[in-house]
C-alpha cells in the first residue's frame, strides 16, 4: 500500500484492510533474475502484477538472506520456513561457481544450502621435475550452524565454492611442486590430502577436516578420482610406467601367491607329519596302557587262581579236619554209648546172675528147711516109735 501524498509504502499482511483517500494498492517490481529464480522447484513466489507481497518457501537446511535498502541491514532465514518481503526488501541472490573446472558465476540460487553435499574440480598442477598433471578432484563440505546460522555469516563469502576450490588448489599446487613425479604417483591421494588438511599437531597425523573461519565452510573429505599427465610424452611415459608396475604387481603377486603356496604346502606337510608323530605317539601310548592293563589282569588272574587254589585248599582242609572232629565226636559218641551198652548189658547180667543166687539159695533154704523139716518129723516120728 503506497501512500501517495507522502511516498511511503507499508505492507499490511494478516487481516482485511480499508484504503484511505491517499492510499493505492502497490505492486513490488522484483529483478527479471529473482523472478525467474523464484519459478524453482520448492520455491514459491506471490509479486508482480498483484499487489501482494513477494514472498518465498525456504527448503530444509538452507538459508535465505534478505536485505533492507532503507535500513541498510540484512536478516538471514533457516529452513523450513516462509519468507515475505517488505516494501524495502530484496532477496539476495547468491552467485556461485561451477562446471569442472571451476567457472565463475554459473550457479544462480536465491537458497544457500547447508550441506554435506561436494563439490568436484579440475586442477592442473606441476611436479618439481616440472611434469604437469591434470588432477579430477572432489570435495566433501558442510557448513558449520554455529557459524552460518547464529552469527549469520553464511553469505559473508558471496562465491563460497569458487573461494574454497581455488584456496585448495593453491595448497594442493604448493605442495606438489615439493614433490617429484614419481612420488606423487605413489601416494597422490596422500599428498594431496596432507595439502588439504595439514598435520594435526596433537597427533601428528593428518588432520580430518579444514574450515573456512570467514562463512563456517568445512572440507571433510577429498577424493582424487583421476590423475592425468597434460603432456602427451609423460602421458605415454606414465601408460608405460603402469604397465610396468601393473606387469611387476602382477609378477609380484604370482611369486608371493606361489611362495605362500609352497608356504602352506610345506605348513601342512609339517603339519600332517606332526600329526603322524603325535598319532604313533598316542598308539604307543595306548598300546603301554593296554599292555599294562594286561599285565595288569593276568596278575590279578594269576592272583585270584592263587587265592581261589588257596582258599580252596584250606577249605577243604578246614572241611577235612571238620569231618575228622565230625568222625572222632561220633566214634567217641559210638564208643560211649557201646561201653554204656556193654556197662547196662552187664549191669543186667550181675542183676540177672543176684537174683538167679538168690533164688537158686532161697530154693536150697527152702529144700534145707524142708529137710531139717522133714529130718524133725522123722527124728521125732521115731522117737515116737518104740
Amino acid at each position: 500500500i503506497r501512500n501517495i501524498r507522502t511516498g511511503v509504502i507499508r505492507a499490511h499482511i494478516g487481516s482485511t484492510v480499508m484504503l484511505t483517500e491517499d492510499e493505492v494498492l502497490w505492486c513490488k517490481q522484483l529483478d527479471p533474475l529473482v523472478e525467474e529464480l523464484l519459478q524453482m522447484p520448492k520455491l514459491t513466489r506471490a509479486s508482480g502484477d498483484a499487489p501482494a507481497t513477494a514472498s518465498c518457501n525456504v527448503p530444509h537446511n538452507a538459508l535465505v538472506q534478505v536485505y533492507d535498502y532503507k535500513e541498510k541491514t540484512s536478516r538471514t532465514v533457516l529452513g523450513p520456513d516462509l519468507v515475505m518481503l517488505m516494501p524495502d526488501e530484496e532477496f539476495t541472490v547468491v552467485s556461485l561457481s561451477g562446471g569442472r573446472p571451476k567457472r565463475p558465476d554459473v550457479i544462480k540460487t536465491l537458497c544457500l544450502q547447508l550441506g554435506p553435499d561436494f563439490m568436484a574440480d579440475i586442477i592442473v598442477i606441476e611436479t618439481l621435475d616440472h611434469a604437469r598433471l591434470q588432477l579430477a578432484l572432489s570435495y566433501n563440505w558442510e557448513f558449520d550452524p554455529e557459524v552460518a546460522v547464529q552469527r549469520g555469516s553464511g553469505f559473508a563469502v558471496p562465491d563460497f565454492v569458487g573461494d574454497a576450490c581455488k584456496t585448495i588448489a593453491s595448497r594442493i599446487r604448493g605442495c606438489v611442486s615439493n614433490e617429484t613425479f614419481d612420488t606423487f604417483h605413489r601416494n597422490s591421494s596422500n599428498i594431496i590430502k596432507y595439502a588439504v588438511f595439514g598435520k594435526d599437531h596433537e597427533t601428528g597425523l593428518v588432520g580430518s577436516c579444514v574450515t573456512f573461519p570467514a562463512n563456517g565452510l568445512r572440507i571433510t573429505n577429498v577424493d582424487v578420482h583421476s590423475v592425468d599427465p597434460v603432456d602427451p610424452k609423460t602421458r605415454e611415459a606414465l601408460t608405460k610406467s603402469v604397465q610396468l608396475a601393473i606387469e611387476i604387481t602382477t609378477k609380484t603377486q604370482e611369486a608371493i601367491a606361489i611362495q605362500q603356496a609352497t608356504a602352506s604346502e610345506q605348513a601342512a606337510k609339517g603339519r600332517l607329519e606332526r600329526q603322524i608323530i603325535k598319532d604313533k605317539a598316542l598308539s604307543e601310548t595306548e598300546r603301554r596302557a593296554l599292555l599294562e592293563i594286561e599285565a595288569g589282569n593276568a596278575a590279578i588272574e594269576s592272583t585270584g587262581a592263587s587265592k581261589a587254589n588257596a582258599k580252596a585248599t584250606a577249605e577243604a582242609m578246614m572241611i577235612e579236619g571238620q569231618s575228622e572232629v565230625d568222625l572222632a565226636a561220633k566214634r567217641s559218641d559210638a564208643l560211649e554209648i557201646g561201653s554204656s551198652t556193654e556197662l547196662y548189658v552187664e549191669q543186667l547180667q550181675k542183676d540177672a546172675e543176684i537174683l538167679y543166687r538168690q533164688a537158686t539159695d532161697e530154693l536150697e533154704i527152702a529144700k534145707a528147711r524142708e529137710l531139717a523139716i522133714n529130718l524133725n518129723v522123722s527124728s521125732l516120728r521115731l522117737e515116737k516109735t518104740p
